[in-house]
């Protein structure tokens, strides 16, 4: 299967700016640049499919480059935006540009025939003045197609938009302009919303340089209920692990649509076509197992935090689901139910142990004493994955290596009891 192929058959084609450039990708070694700005301390989600298409670009012979955007940045990009966006200052940016600048070293690799480049824009940016702006590069933007922009018109059909961030576009034509000049760059890669962008630095390349320069855009990646992919109800799905643990991004992808799942294993991961029919066959057959879910979790926390971290989050998944959790390591059972209520006891309360009901009754899990009673008496209490259908006495010995209990009503809701020495004290 051909690049041009691979990329059609896992829909990551939206736009092209020709149909040249599908004989290119198959036959030339093409330099290709996708670009980042640094509006955060940390990638999210929804930068990933950017990576992981640059990945098949340069699997494929084609030398990528990964522009953090420094001095893009300090403008801010418009697209998909109905609002103003707050600029940072000066030193946040730079934290946040070395910040990702570490995250996309993870991605691509930087040795080989193909080896990536990753380069800042700011280089060059910064030390751009005014007049030569207006007279090198202004001149070469004609007002009409500008305001033609789908960027722009929607900000113009509503609160309208700054000189700032309507010069947006400049900038990273310039970008595209440079990058042609120091690497024969030919190829600029984005979403879907960043099609004007795009053509703005094609049309630029032609004008100034008299090359030939090709954009490739794919789909704004969605979930089943239209809203971005890559975004939950507490925000934005962060790659950095201190932000969002490796835990948590698992869940997040286990818990993808059953309608989508199948296209994001296309869109995300390196499965080979057969592979993946023959997971989604499994899912047809077995829909209880999950397993598209699963893989797709699984292989993006691997290619985001590594194999080893992938292993744990799934054996905390799957020890979750089935109940096992006195099975799974304390560290790793506080990340997996970072987000469930806690409790804290305080160690000196199980010498002589602590009554089921009265411990529980401490929690948030159920409105009153009369309905826990009810829902215990219903086997609808669970203690370590337990079900337990009367009270009991809740000793040291219970404990998950000596400091917690899990407590769970049903199959979802989830409270972590945690034994501290002197809780009472504080």
């Amino acid at each position: 299967m051909t690049l041009s192929e691979d990329l059609n058959y896992r829909g990551l084609i939206n736009q092209m700016s020709s149909d040249e450039l599908l004989v290119q990708m198959d036959s030339s070694r093409l330099s290709l640049y996708v670009g980042f700005d640094p509006t955060a301390d940390s990638l999210h989600l929804g930068n990933l499919l950017g990576l992981t298409v640059l990945r098949r670009f340069q699997r494929s012979g084609h030398r990528p480059i990964l522009v953090a955007g420094g001095g893009t940045g300090m403008i801010g990009d418009p697209s998909g935006r109905s609002t103003e966006r707050t600029l940072l200052d000066d030193a946040t940016l730079t934290k946040n540009t070395e910040a990702i600048r570490s995250q996309l070293e993870r991605f691509i690799d930087f040795t080989g025939e193909s080896a990536g480049v990753l380069v800042d824009n700011r280089e060059w940016l910064e030390s751009l003045n005014l007049i030569d702006y207006l007279r090198d590069y202004g001149k070469h933007f004609p007002l009409a197609t500008m305001l033609a922009k789908d960027s722009v018109k929607t900000r113009l059909g509503s609160e309208g938009i700054s000189y700032t961030e309507f010069s947006y576009m400049v900038l990273q034509a310039i970008d595209f302009l440079e990058l042609n000049r120091r690497f024969d760059c030919s190829l600029q890669l984005g979403g879907s919303d960043q099609w004007g962008n795009i053509t703005a630095g094609i049309d630029l390349i032609r004008r100034v340089a008299q090359q030939e320069a090709y954009g490739l855009t794919w789909p704004l990646i969605t979930k089943a209920d239209g809203t971005k992919f890559g975004k939950s109800v507490g925000g934005a799905i962060w790659l950095d692990p201190r932000k969002t643990s490796p835990y948590q991004l698992y869940q997040f992808l286990f818990r993808s649509d059953d309608s989508m799942v199948i296209s994001y294993l296309k869109q995300f991961t390196s499965l080979e076509p057969a592979e993946i029919i023959e997971i989604d066959q499994e899912f047809h057959d077995h829909p209880e197992r999950r397993e598209p879910h699963h893989r797709l979790a699984t292989e993006l926390v691997a290619l985001v935090h590594g194999q080893e971290e992938a292993e744990r989050a799934r054996r905390a998944s799957r020890s979750l689901f089935a109940g096992a959790v006195e099975s799974l390591e304390s560290d790793l059972l506080e990340e997996a139910l970072g987000e469930a209520p806690t409790l804290i006891v305080d160690s000196g309360e199980f010498d002589g142990g602590i009554d089921l009901v009265e411990l529980v009754s401490r929690t948030s899990l159920f409105a009153s004493k009369s309905e826990l009673r009810r829902n215990l008496s219903q086997g609808g209490l669970y203690v370590n994955g337990s079900q337990q259908r009367e009270s009991l006495v809740v000793t040291r010995e219970m404990l998950i290596d000596g400091r917690l209990l899990v407590l769970r009503r049903g199959k979802k809701d989830y409270c972590l009891v945690r034994c501290i020495r002197g809780a009472a004290d504080e």
